[in-house]
């Protein structure tokens, strides 16, 4: 039995439908079942609630020998350890009484850098990995760079005024990766039961791109000009308070982005093992050209 939480998420829905395919017997944690589509519904046990409660928890995990962790967004939480520490430790302790034998989460890459410990997101996400270690439990952690795919909630901006913004340096190249290969990674862990103890699963994409980079290729497929605006950390920060999120949680995410900029997601060696197929430019074709265009 393999449970899976975030089940209708960007990444665990891609999971889920892998382990469909390949016929593996899931179970589902979600909010919400309506949200599930009929099909799928069908062909899963579902366990209704939030997956940071503990009688959630105690539900799926019975009987149960793997377990796919993915940490939900929670922009409101008074801190970042609250949102990944915190909402973990339910399952941490609910993992040791059920004898779950396998988990595998999604992370961040960077672990052992100089700036592992002051980057906001990926420093709390690592105090998370190492929660769920510490039960025992044989762990994969499925480390990535920043996801191609959110570069699709800037679609007006690159729509309506051919920009895009981050506070990269634009010229500094870096790792992306697609949800549809962190997925896949993914599945591939959970399908076989045959690995142990601790260790991670780097998806790196195919090659590393600056900004500049991703705005000449945006161009080339969307057949427009589109340029890269770099903003400050600070003005970076702001725009995350005035769309609602703590001031924790902006300060989370503002310090990840230092840290990006300064070498985080490049600490990792690249091998043929972690360089995922999906290119920057199949991504805009594929994802991004419908989102903008329609």
């Amino acid at each position: 039995m393999i449970v899976i939480t975030a089940a209708t998420g960007n990444i665990g829905r891609q999971v889920l439908a892998h382990l469909l395919e390949a016929d593996a017997t899931t179970r589902v944690i979600v909010r919400d079942a309506s949200k599930l589509p009929q099909p799928v519904r069908n062909h899963v046990e579902v366990v209704e609630g939030s997956h940071g409660d503990a009688g959630t928890v105690e539900r799926a995990f019975a009987g149960a020998d793997t377990l796919f962790w993915l940490v939900p967004p929670n922009p409101k939480a008074r801190t970042v350890d609250e949102a990944y520490v915190d909402f973990t430790r339910p399952a941490a302790a609910a993992l040791q009484r059920h004898g779950v034998k396998r988990v595998v989460d999604i992370t961040a890459l960077g672990r052992g850098t100089p700036w592992a410990d002051r980057a906001g997101f990926v420093a709390s996400s690592f105090r998370m990995d190492d929660l769920i270690a510490s039960t025992g439990v044989a762990f994969r952690a499925v480390i990535n760079p920043s996801f191609m795919d959110n570069i699709a909630r800037q679609a007006v901006p690159i729509r309506e005024k051919g920009l895009f913004f981050l506070p990269f340096d634009g010229d500094k190249k870096m790792p992306a990766a697609a949800t549809r290969d962190i997925a896949a990674a993914t599945a591939r862990l959970l399908l076989d039961a045959s690995w142990t103890g601790i260790g991670h699963v780097a998806v790196l994409g195919p090659e590393d791109l600056s900004c500049n980079d991703m705005a000449a290729i945006m161009a080339e497929v969307l057949g427009k000009p589109i340029r890269y605006q770099q903003v400050s950390f600070e003005t970076y920060k702001a725009g995350f308070v005035e769309r609602g999120m703590s001031d924790a949680m902006a300060q989370g995410m503002t310090d990840m982005a230092r840290a990006k900029n300064e070498g985080l997601d490049n600490a990792e060696p690249r091998t043929p093992e972690n360089t995922t197929p999906t290119s920057f430019r199949q991504w805009c074709e594929k994802i991004l050209k419908p989102a903008v265009l329609g």
